[in-house]
């Protein structure tokens, strides 16, 4: 496939259609690209951002053929995308990042394999396809443990916490015939990620550490920088930088990582795609996540991924308009002028659905952690 730039003006091309891809879209279009949609979700956040949706299965190939025709490079926002899927767009444009790239990544035993015989730090796993294997499993790395499918796991899906083995019969049915994964369980004391892009040329940015703080297994709050010791930072930033050029990524990835209590890293999952956790560098940063997905995409130097001042991004779910008993109050979380609110264009709120999110920047992370909070909190009030 062609290694030229791809310009402003083309056409690009993205698998999935929510609301990763509507912030990718927004930022493609601001820059003069149009963009088609692909996904089995009409009238989807992506979808009203783009220039064409098409709505299909993923599974009918010569649909993503002819999608795939129509554009100069396809990248996704989903990679629960099937392999076969970005294999039929590949015979007619790049697929950035590639197969090898998303069929890693989609599989949690495949990418802790991967990980593990490529010398990067993980927390110790062993596969499950039958009960004897789970029951072997957790002998050998004790229990606690998370059993998790070994495929279509985010935001917790898929994910048990087993504390005895009395559990197990009734966990390896909750798998319901998929394989499986046990991991040991991690004494952590926090979670960190790193967003990062890999160019055509083999040019590395990554953005600032971020911290996370998760509810119900659901991301929370995001502050930047993460409050970790520089040398950690830096440890953070070469272990993305190695598993982007392990991978040979061409596109954005992001390497989740827990930070033990005895200060070493593990990767806990990589996700081939902009992140929620870097939603924040819309608001605080040159350059936003999505617009260097494109950038990398297309062959365009990398921008500017430092921040412009301590940030934080507070998640809005379903949750809030339930509580709220309607719509939320956008005028009270918006009182404060450094409040920034971005919405998904989602008809429906449903508990646990990501709805949209608040950023804020600071003098320190600590106070924009606190600056989101509290807007979220407003949110509540009465009109």
């Amino acid at each position: 496939m062609s290694n030229r730039m791809i310009l402003p003006g083309a056409t690009l091309g993205v698998l999935g259609s929510g609301q990763l891809g509507r912030m990718f879209s927004i930022a493609a279009r601001q820059m003069g690209y149009r963009v088609h949609i692909y996904s089995p979700d009409s009238d989807s956040p992506a979808g009203q951002i783009g220039d064409v949706e098409v709505v299909a299965p993923y599974e009918d190939l010569d649909r993503v053929r002819d999608f795939a025709r129509g554009v100069r490079v396809v990248t996704f926002e989903f990679e629960n995308v099937p392999s076969a899927t970005s294999a039929a767009a590949a015979e007619f444009v790049p697929v950035r990042p590639d197969g090898k790239v998303l069929h890693t990544t989609q599989h949690r035993l495949r990418e802790k394999e991967y990980l593990s015989q490529n010398g990067f730090p993980v927390t110790p796993f062993r596969r499950v396809a039958t009960l004897g294997q789970l029951q072997h499993a957790a002998m050998e790395l004790g229990l606690p443990s998370i059993l998790k499918t070994a495929t279509f796991g985010y935001d917790g899906k898929g994910q048990q916490r087993l504390e005895s083995r009395e559990e197990l019969p009734g966990a390896f049915e909750r798998l319901y015939g998929v394989e499986g994964i046990l991991e040991a369980c991690v004494d952590f004391d926090r979670e960190i990620s790193v967003v990062a892009a890999r160019g055509l040329d083999g040019s590395f940015e990554g953005f600032p550490v971020f911290e996370n703080a998760h509810a119900h297994h659901i991301l929370d709050v995001t502050v930047a920088p993460a409050g970790i010791p520089p040398t950690l930072y830096r440890e953070a930033m070469e272990l993305a930088r190695g598993v982007l050029e392990s991978l040979q990524v061409v596109g954005l990835l992001t390497v989740e990582l827990f930070v033990t209590r005895q200060g070493g890293l593990l990767v806990n999952e990589l996700a081939p795609r902009t992140h929620n956790s870097g939603h924040l560098t819309l608001d605080a940063c040159p350059t936003s996540q999505f617009e260097q997905q494109l950038r990398a995409v297309c062959g365009l130097p990398l921008g500017a991924s430092t921040l412009r001042a301590p940030a934080a991004m507070a998640n809005l779910l379903g949750d809030i308009w339930e509580l709220a008993g309607g719509v939320p109050n956008w005028a009270a979380a918006l009182s404060d002028p450094a409040i920034k609110l971005h919405l998904y264009g989602k008809a429906v709120p449903r508990v646990g659905r990501k709805m949209g999110h608040l950023t804020a920047t600071a003098a320190t992370a600590t106070e924009a952690a606190a600056a989101v909070r509290s807007a979220r909190d407003r949110l509540l009030w009465p009109h």
